[in-house]
């Protein structure tokens, strides 16, 4: 389904869209993973994380953006990513969208979704996201009575705009380029020493030589 976007639709912002709160601590995140952003080197964010990624998975998230989120090193992948455009705050906020619809005592979620309005949406929110004013007011005015649909629409305007302007530009950055070629080599070099293994195996008493 083709999503028209009027003129006025928020893209990820950058840093030129952030508040000074804001931008201190995308500051902070984009310093603990100063590695990765110098040397645009995803590997070493996902080597340590069990089980290991593969080529297959890395190239899955080509096919889609929710394929990229469903998978646990791709959704570290882009979180990274998007800390080094500064604009982490969309991710952050759809997980807290995820989080908040999975609580299963209606009591708690007053207080969850205040948090997250404080923390996102409202106009002194630190990390607050750009979405428009009507997703704004509307979002506002559910919190009222809470339910856990309350967040729904400002969570898909974040969603669509992932999909359509990070995730992209995610695919394209030298960053993921270089574990796709990383993740190649290896598979190349596992494939050969399988090979090299299965070729000096000595033939069993029943097998002919060839």
């Amino acid at each position: 389904m083709d999503i028209y976007f009027p003129s006025s639709f928020p893209m990820c912002r950058g840093i030129t869209g952030l508040s000074n709160n804001c931008l201190e601590r995308a500051k902070r995140l984009k310093a603990c993973v100063g590695g990765f952003l110098q040397r645009q080197d995803l590997s070493s964010l996902c080597k340590y994380r069990k089980p290991r990624l593969t080529l297959e998975e890395c190239l899955m998230w080509k096919e889609s953006f929710e394929k990229l989120l469903s998978s646990k090193h791709g959704l570290y992948a882009f979180r990274a990513f998007l800390v080094s455009e500064f604009s982490e705050e969309n991710i952050a906020f759809y997980l807290a969208c995820e989080d908040y619809k999975s609580t299963k005592s209606a009591s708690k979620m007053p207080s969850k979704a205040k948090r997250i309005y404080e923390e996102f949406i409202g106009g002194e929110a630190p990390r607050e996201v750009n979405i428009d004013y009507e997703t704004r007011d509307i979002t506002q005015a559910n919190l009222k009575s809470p339910t856990a649909s309350c967040f729904d629409m400002a969570q898909y305007r974040i969603y669509i705009l992932m999909e359509k302007d990070c995730y992209p530009r995610f695919l394209r950055s030298a960053a993921y380029r270089n574990l796709v070629n990383q993740l190649t080599l290896k598979s190349a070099r596992q494939e050969a020493k399988s090979r090299k293994a299965i070729a000096s195996r000595p033939p069993l008493e029943d097998e002919e030589p060839k």
